[in-house]
């Protein structure tokens, strides 16, 4: 087989990062190998988002550029998928003339018999087919590339809840769950190659199951611990009117489950979160995450937040900068509203001007930066158990006076903070530490958005999980 060329690019959230893979291994079978070189590739396909207009905008400034390279190389296959194809299907071709193939969120599986037909035919194809229950990529014998330490693997698509800013039930779907068989034998496959950690993904992962019929999504979180080599589970994202009691305790019962939850909450004004159709208060709100803390009083929390949704007055930013003082969240997402296609709140008044915005962006951002700082100075000192992701980017060397360099690692804690430290490549030690592997730092110095250590080891210390080289202060 001829080997031919693919470069993806990929725009958005975790589940796109997803999808793309999904991607790359179906096309793998018709010969593509991907590339980093835009000039190399024999296809291009970018995989698009359109939950703000920023990455819409992003996705058409990139096909925009393709122009010049499809006049370079007449054979060349330009596609693309994702959300803002499912939205805006053949219209695309008119604002841009030279793609071949518009692929829908749903169409994932069909891809290969999409390019193998435009291969053969040269023609022009658009497949945003939906349906209530779509072929869930349920292939049992994927092979999945060694070498990471964390993957994604997402557990259901597509949303019911129908906020009133969002797309996600109109360009995904409506909610549908896969088979906790299919995910078990899919991360089953994942572990065996090496990978340590597994972040599940769904609009909203707490309503896993409930339609089919498939059983709880804590119990779904059981059965992956269960599956030895892992060391470590994520997931995201939880919707806070479905957040339960049995979820909540899984914090403290289940060993594998990271200490770490993003909870969106997007306003502090009950006001707004009724615009919005969020389905909850922010007494609700407050209330879930007393008991969580109560439960398991490590947890760190993280959420988003829109800025200027229609019709948020002076006094509903205030509610949310207050939510956010009273809750000290480790870290946030923060944006500003925009109107998109489908969204009800497209068509609300009392819109909040661009500048208006961007003052209230700015002054919670800067409230967020207070608290993180605060928040990561509060574990200087502390020993931090750190999965080691791999090399930092910012590799330094060390004195070259030194019989060996110093070599830079990063990581992340239970709780998702980033962790940068030296190993030292001296031959006792210099072995010990490698990708996959738990550690423990001690905590040196805290940073706006990371924090740096110093790995140090348990004297005589014996245990832990299978195959984790033990460290304590």
């Amino acid at each position: 087989m001829v080997n031919k060329y693919l470069y993806l690019n990929t725009i958005g959230c975790q589940m796109n990062v997803y999808d793309s893979e999904q991607i790359a291994l179906r096309l793998a079978a018709l010969g593509y190998q991907q590339t980093a070189s835009l000039e190399k590739a024999d296809l291009v396909i970018v995989n698009t988002c359109t939950i703000r207009a920023k990455a819409e905008q992003k996705a058409f400034s990139f096909l925009g550029r393709l122009a010049r390279l499809k006049k370079k190389k007449p054979g060349l296959i330009a596609a693309v998928g994702g959300c803002v194809a499912q939205q805006e299907g053949d219209k695309i071709f008119k604002r841009i003339p030279y793609l071949d193939l518009v692929f829908g969120t749903q169409a994932i599986d069909r891809l290969p018999h999409l390019i193998q037909t435009i291969e053969k035919k040269r023609c022009r194809i658009v497949d945003i087919q939906q349906t209530d229950k779509p072929d869930f990529q349920e292939a049992q014998d994927h092979i999945f590339p060694t070498g990471q330490v964390s993957r994604f693997v997402t557990i259901m698509r597509g949303c019911d809840n129908f906020c009133a800013y969002c797309v996600v039930p109109y360009v995904r779907g409506r909610e549908t769950s896969r088979h906790p068989d299919v995910i078990l034998n899919e991360i089953n496959q994942l572990a065996e190659a090496g990978v340590k950690e597994v972040t599940l993904l769904g609009q909203n992962v707490n309503s896993y199951g409930k339609k089919e019929g498939l059983g709880s999504f804590t119990e779904l979180l059981w059965q992956i611990a269960q599956i030895e080599p892992l060391l470590r589970l994520r997931f995201t994202t939880s919707h806070p009117k479905d957040f339960d009691g049995e979820l909540i305790n899984a914090f403290r019962t289940n060993e594998k489950l990271c200490k770490h939850i993003h909870l969106p909450v997007q306003s502090g004004s009950n006001r707004v979160l009724e615009r919005m159709n969020r389905k909850y208060t922010k007494e609700l709100y407050l209330d879930k995450v007393a008991k969580l803390r109560d439960t398991c009083p490590e947890i760190a929390i993280t959420s988003d937040f829109i800025v200027g949704f229609p019709g948020e007055s002076e006094a509903d930013f205030e509610e949310t900068l207050d939510l956010i003082r009273t809750i000290e969240f480790d870290g946030l997402f923060a944006f500003k509203y925009s109107d998109r296609p489908n969204a009800p709140a497209a068509k609300f008044d009392a819109k909040v001007s661009d500048r208006q915005m961007k003052k209230r962006l700015q002054i919670l951002l800067d409230l967020q930066e207070t608290c993180t700082k605060k928040k990561n100075q509060a574990l200087v000192g502390s020993c931090l158990s750190i999965l080691v992701e791999g090399f930092s980017k910012r590799q330094i060397s060390g004195d070259l006076n030194q019989p060996y360099q110093a070599v830079q690692w990063t990581g992340r804690t239970s709780t998702n903070k980033i962790v940068n430290f030296y190993r030292h490549g001296d031959s006792d030690n210099c072995e010990e530490i490698a990708p996959g592997q738990l550690v423990d730092v001690k905590i040196e110095k805290a940073y706006s958005h990371s924090l740096w250590g110093k790995p140090v080891e348990r004297k005589g210390a014996t245990g832990g999980l299978k195959g984790e080289k033990i460290y304590a202060a």
